[in-house]
């Protein structure tokens, strides 16, 4: 790998020699430093670059290779004049990828513009700042829970360039005086928890030099796998920010099983690549936070603040070894005075863009901003290259939806919680629409009561629809009338039949003729209650079809009367006759056998009459 490498920019330095545009800036000193203390790769490059050519130079190339460019998150370059505290820098200056003619493709190229062109023989100082993810590879990638985490990190050791350069030196900060291994070039020092290398004299353009440091490190790997920030913007004085977090810790994997018992007892020593916390760092007047994932809310965090900041401590349910994942939201809300502004006739919000857990590394960063519903004339202003686009979200009583502006943004870092800007216009007028449209829902509301207390809603008396059902209810009076004096009569035949079962077992003739009296008697009332019910069905058009089973039942019913008289009549004239048991079930046994069927008869018609 080292050895393709060096031929790889062998032959760039064929390439930058026969390019004179470049020949003409030489590097004459430059500082590199390299922070290794979190899972970030932070370089920090001063360049005192001269203008050795007759023309005047516009811009400068900054090289990148395609292993370092698709780690690299942010990218900034500055001016700078004097040293120490009188060292002032400028804003970032304008840079653009570019494709410089004769240069390998294979090589990421990155064009700053000098605030103004440097003449001949003139020089300046450049400042570029940049942060690499994914740099850092465990090594190995497994290990235990009682395990420590070491880190591989590889990189040249002279600063890669299209430029000569006269001096160079480069210095690699660790996170703790503990190094496995380090590549041993000349001029090299290990003091502390920092490895020096250099200074190096006369490299041409394109000097390479592999390096590889082998160190122990149990900073968090704390990975946002996707972070979804919705930013929601109401004019009633809030604007609400709700975080969605798909996390995973990306050191090296945990292998073999997890004790609970022996992390309690030694997290330092059981859990040292693990992290249990994580600290977000909100806004000062941050308020109404909550920390909650799909079980609920998590009561393991901790809140406090000064007039500078409010931070946000949040544990998860577990800790965190090296592949593993939780999903949490964190939700809280800003005062709008501190964030809205007027400009130019819009209004614009003023708000910070990236994650406020500064640990963490996001892969995919989504930012949704909620504006109002009316919002129109939308733009927005951000210091960084993103995907932008629109949404539409429906809330409550809303009627054309809220504009959503969508702001995505790969390989986010903490450098990339800069302040952005979405301006928009809206009218006042717009604010009033949410109460008018509860102000009459609610009047329209109560005038729908009012009118419907003092509205006579009932069918006119003299309707024939109204005459109709009158006319249905009365028969199905009568129908009910007469399915009551039925079922009395079949309850006084039971006790017929129960008389003829107490002779039987006494002997009591005079007993059972009482029994037999009484029935009579009762069977007459209820015959004459029945003659007005049946006048009034036969006279109601309405009952024309009913009326023929209502005849039925009353003669099935007259009959069974009948044959229930003639039965009891038989058997007590046979008991004053003392006739014999077997006797008298033979005189009686035709009569049993028509009462049994117009029995049931009898009920098959009531059970038709009680449908209706």
């Amino acid at each position: 790998m080292t050895i393709r490498l060096y031929l790889l920019f062998s032959f760039f330095v064929l390439l930058a020699q026969c390019s004179p545009a470049l020949s003409d800036l030489v590097i004459s000193k430059l500082d590199r430093k390299i922070d290794l203390t979190s899972q970030v790769v932070r370089v920090t490059a001063n360049l005192k670059i001269e203008n050795t050519g007759n023309d005047p130079i516009s811009e400068v190339l900054l090289p990148f290779g395609d292993h370092q460019a698709k780690d690299l998150a942010f990218l900034v370059a500055t001016t700078s004049e004097g040293k120490g505290k009188t060292k002032t820098s400028s804003s970032s200056l304008p840079i653009k990828v570019v494709n410089p003619e004769g240069m390998p493709p294979s090589l990421t190229w990155y064009s700053v513009s000098l605030p103004k062109e440097l003449a001949k023989g003139k020089s300046l100082n450049l400042e570029v700042r940049t942060a690499f993810t994914h740099a850092l590879q465990p090594f190995p990638e497994k290990i235990t829970q009682a395990d420590i985490q070491l880190l591989v990190f590889q990189e040249s050791a002279y600063y890669i360039s299209p430029y000569a350069v006269n001096v160079q030196s480069l210095s690699v900060k660790l996170p703790e005086p503990k190094v496995e291994s380090y590549s041993k070039l000349e001029n090299t020092k290990f003091s502390g928890s920092e490895i020096k290398y250099g200074p190096y004299e006369n490299l041409p353009p394109f000097s390479f030099s592999h390096i590889a440091v082998h160190f122990v490190s149990n900073k968090p790997f704390a990975v946002a796998q996707e972070l979804v920030r919705e930013i929601e913007v109401s004019h009633w004085g809030n604007v609400q920010i709700t975080e969605h977090y798909n996390l995973v810790n990306a050191g090296a994997r945990s292998s073999g099983e997890f004790s609970r018992l022996e992390y309690q007892a030694r997290p330092h020593l059981r859990g040292a690549s693990s992290f249990g916390h994580l600290v977000a760092k909100l806004p000062p007047r941050a308020h109404s936070i909550y920390y909650r994932d799909e079980i609920g809310n998590i009561s393991t965090s901790n809140l406090w603040g000064d007039s500078s900041k409010t931070l946000l401590q949040i544990e998860p349910r577990y800790p965190m070894f090296g592949g593993w994942k939780t999903s949490f939201t964190i939700g809280y809300g800003l005062p709008l005075k501190d964030y809205l502004f007027r400009a130019e006739g819009k209004r614009f919000l003023n708000i910070s863009f990236g994650c406020p857990i500064e640990e963490v590394v996001v892969e995919n960063l989504v930012v949704k901003v909620v504006l109002p519903e009316g919002s129109k004339d939308i733009s927005v202003s951000v210091p960084f290259p993103v995907k932008e686009s629109r949404e539409t979200k429906f809330s409550h009583l809303d009627m054309i939806g809220r504009p959503v502006v969508v702001l995505e943004k790969t390989n986010a870092v903490h450098e990339h919680n800069q302040y952005f800007q979405v301006y928009y216009r809206f009218s006042n007028l717009s604010l009033l629409r949410e109460p008018m449209m509860l102000i009459s829902g609610f009047f329209f509301l109560f005038v729908a009561c009012i009118i419907y207390m003092h509205a006579d809603l009932t069918i006119s008396k003299s309707s024939p629809s109204y005459l109709a059902k009158l006319q249905w209810d009365e028969v199905q009076t009568a129908l009910q009338q007469i399915q009551s004096i039925m079922n009395r009569c079949l309850g006084i035949h039971d006790k017929l039949e129960a008389s003829l079962r107490e002779l039987s077992r006494t002997g009591d003739v005079q007993a059972c003729k009482a029994a037999r009296k009484s029935a009579d008697n009762m069977l007459k009332e209820l015959s004459k209650d029945l003659k007005p019910s049946l006048s009034f069905l036969q006279s109601s058009s309405l009952s024309a079809s009913l009326y023929s089973k209502v005849e039925d039942v009353v003669a099935k019913e007259k009959e069974l009367q009948e044959k229930l008289i003639v039965k009891h009549t038989t058997v007590t004239d046979s008991y004053e006759k003392k006739s014999g048991g077997r006797d008298i079930e033979n005189r009686i046994a035709p009569i049993q056998q028509r009462i049994t069927a117009l029995r049931q008869e009898v009920d098959d018609l009531l059970e038709i009459i009680d449908e209706i």
